[in-house]
């Protein structure tokens, strides 16, 4: 073999790697950006499992890939680790697509669309499509049909640098090594390690089967140690992962080491008793792609009742002394979603839940010391500031980060309507503290409310704790039936906060109370009429994402993209709920 044919060798690999990538892409952008989202959400029995991860590995062309995506998965808590068994069994399945393809394409010169003319044909349809069309699905196809050209060039390239070694004696003599089943498994597993991709590796094997002078006695054992060293990126991926995202790796290499033990020890005491005359023969490409996909199959099928055994297996083998405490910030936003930002977002919404949660019980806490101070549960108010804060700083760089990924015009929207409730929620935890530290003030002054004040706040307070509910719901959902409800109880609690001060300045000037529980009964409405504020922003942000022509300012002044009688219904009722309403002010309303 000369130089020359060693750079044609290796510029084949680089267009077959790269063109199997390009696939890969093309696939899953036509596929829909959900495809991850799907691929998570969907695993609720080991079966299903094995056929949603056969079909995504098939689209994405690389178990590898698939499994470090559920290795992600695992590790923010998108998926159980009993889920991840069975997406694990299939994408081994689903990696023999590639194999198949080349045979379809005849990288020995027998397949149906062998012809170099056809595959040129192919990539200049691609790139018309690719680079002239306006459709986007249009561009994907063209992406497809451009990267399956690529593909198969390189695959003929290495195919024809590949057809000098059938004479060259170094070659033969190190076929003749490694003939011996464990040394040429270990080669398998070397290359596979080496270009990590147990679909390119199989795809070499094919290309070196056009010399005629591998035989299955060399093939069988090298593929079944390239789908052992697929594992080698899988395992990387783990490292700095949590328990379970190490636990998932493990399973892979544990499912593809025990599925060879228990599948080639049987067989190859049988050839050494019986003697299986294919053994000795020329392998094929056809061949190979089938010794590839049974091999992978009867795993598959053997193991599937033992999910439940090898769960416990790395269950023990990884124990976690962390279990029963709270995740952690980066346990929920992991790094490695990034390159999937259907997953990414859904991973920031989970934060996002996360941190409205804790929001709002500050909130709801925050409003039960003005009326009872406990120490005990300030102290839980702060804790819980603590988090909001880190969630804020950890999801605001997450989603910086999501905005630098290609995303969709419906991903840009929900990464926006993030950010926004990111800024008001943790405005929102701000004036709960304030309210609780104005509560803990009068306990230190040992200073308290009238009771005529506190029914008055209570009043508001209950407004407050509504729109909070009312808030929190619509985050979780986006329901616009609870969305439209948060603007005019926005504007009943405005009408409540601006009465609350006028009476109690009534009261500091008749002398009913002090100037100082003034101060703070003043500080304490105007938190109050914050907070309802920062809900409406909340609230406006869901209607903008699902409208992006909507005009805040515009909605605001006139509400004309809110059914007015529904606002006014919803107004009236608020009023009359939370008792600001006079006769004239219902003839406002009714006006409106």
């Amino acid at each position: 073999m000369e130089i020359t044919d060693l750079i044609t060798l290796l510029g084949g690999l680089a267009f077959f790697l790269f063109g199997m990538s390009l696939l890969g892409e093309g696939l899953k952008k036509v596929a829909g950006s959900k495809l991850e989202l799907i691929l998570a959400k969907l695993t609720s029995t080991t079966f299903r499992g094995v056929l949603l991860g056969t079909v995504v590995t098939a689209i994405i062309q690389s178990s590898s890939a698939t499994t470090v995506m559920v290795v992600g998965f695992v590790n923010s808590g998108i998926m159980k680790l009993a889920n991840a068994i069975g997406i694990i069994m299939g994408a081994n399945i689903g990696t023999t697509a590639t194999g198949w393809v080349l045979v379809l394409a005849g990288v020995d010169g027998g397949g149906l669309l062998s012809s170099a003319t056809m595959f040129a044909l192919v990539g200049f349809i691609g790139i018309i499509l690719y680079f002239f069309c306006k459709s986007q699905q249009k561009n994907h196809i063209g992406l497809i049909m451009l990267a399956f050209s690529v593909l198969m060039s390189g695959m003929q390239t290495m195919s024809g640098a590949m057809a000098p070694l059938k004479e060259s004696e170094f070659f033969l003599n190190f076929i003749s090594a490694v003939s011996n089943p464990f040394l040429a498994m270990l080669v398998g597993i070397l290359v596979t390690a080496l270009i990590q991709s147990c679909s390119a590796s199989i795809g070499i094997l094919q290309a070196l089967s056009v010399t005629g002078v591998i035989g299955y006695e060399v093939a069988l054992p090298m593929t079944i140690g390239m789908c052992i060293g697929a594992c080698a990126p899988v395992l990387l991926s783990a490292i700095g992962a949590k328990v379970s995202g190490k636990r998932t790796a493990l399973v892979y290499l544990i499912f593809n080491i025990t599925g060879a033990v228990i599948l080639m020890v049987p067989f190859y005491i049988l050839h050494s008793i019986v003697g299986f005359d294919f053994m000795s023969t020329t392998a094929s490409s056809i061949g190979i792609a089938i010794l590839n996909t049974v091999f992978k199959v009867a795993a598959t099928v053997l193991l599937i009742p033992f999910a439940g055994v090898l769960q416990k297996i790395v269950v023990r083998l990884v124990p976690d002394h962390r279990e029963g405490e709270e995740s952690s910030v980066e346990d929920i936003l992991d790094a490695g979603l990034l390159e999937y930002p259907s997953l990414a977002l859904e991973q920031s919404s989970v934060a996002m839940n996360e941190m409205s949660a804790a929001t709002f019980k500050n909130l709801h806490s925050a409003l039960s010391l003005v009326n009872s101070f406990d120490q005990n549960e300030f102290r839980k108010i702060l804790g819980r500031e603590e988090r909001v804060d880190r969630l804020e700083d950890r999801l605001g760089d997450y989603l910086v980060k999501i905005h630098g990924k290609s995303l969709s015009d419906e991903e840009t929207c929900t990464s926006a309507k993030y950010l926004t409730y990111l800024t008001n929620l943790e405005r929102i935890s701000d004036h709960a503290v304030n309210i609780s530290e104005l509560a803990q003030e009068m306990q230190q002054k040992k200073i308290s409310f009238s009771p005529i004040a506190l029914h008055e706040l209570s009043n508001c307070f209950e407004a407050a704790k509504e729109i909070a509910a009312l808030t929190a719901e619509a985050i979780k959902t986006d329901d616009p039936l609870l969305v439209h409800k948060i603007p005019p109880l926005e504007e009943v609690i405005d009408i409540l906060t601006k009465d609350l001060k006028s009476g109690h300045i009534a009261r500091v000037q008749s002398g009913e109370c002090t100037l100082e529980l003034g101060f703070i009964f003043n500080d304490i409405v105007n938190n109050l009429e914050r907070v309802s504020d920062h809900c409406a922003n909340i609230a406006l942000a869901i209607l903008e994402a699902k409208d992006p022509s909507l005009n805040v300012h515009e909605y605001l002044d006139s509400m004309s993209r809110m059914d007015m009688k529904e606002y006014r219904n919803l107004l009236r009722q608020y009023m009359e709920k939370y008792h600001t309403v006079s006769g004239s002010e219902l003839v406002l309303v009714d006006k409106r």
